[in-house]
């Protein structure tokens, strides 16, 4: 059960990268519009959550499982920005996401 609300603690974070991304891209005609807007806000909100289950899986996922679950972030977001931001993933990114799918497989053996 930890395990999969430590999953779901990352997915959460990379939800919000590609929202605090969303944001960045567009143009905003108040003053502060980079920082009070919907996006940046729930983006902040979501990454708060995030860190709040993150604590809480920490009570029943040992210390060095930590680090290779978080290491599924860039998966996520990899594939969240080429759904909803139109990114293309080129081949080196594919490489590189290969070789986090091969370390995770391997640190899990």
């Amino acid at each position: 059960m930890y395990v999969a609300i430590f999953m779901a603690s990352v997915f959460i974070a990379a939800v919000s990268q590609i929202l605090l991304k969303k944001s960045a891209m567009k143009q905003y005609d108040y003053k502060f519009g980079d920082y009070l807007n919907p996006y940046v806000i729930c983006a902040y909100g979501l990454l708060f959550l995030s860190m709040i289950l993150t604590v809480y899986a920490y009570k029943g996922v040992d210390l060095k499982t930590g680090p290779v679950i978080e290491a599924t972030s860039y998966i996520y977001v990899a594939v969240l920005s080429a759904f909803f931001l139109k990114e293309k993933i080129s081949n080196k990114k594919k490489i590189g996401l290969l070789i986090i799918i091969v370390g995770i497989l391997i640190s899990n053996i």
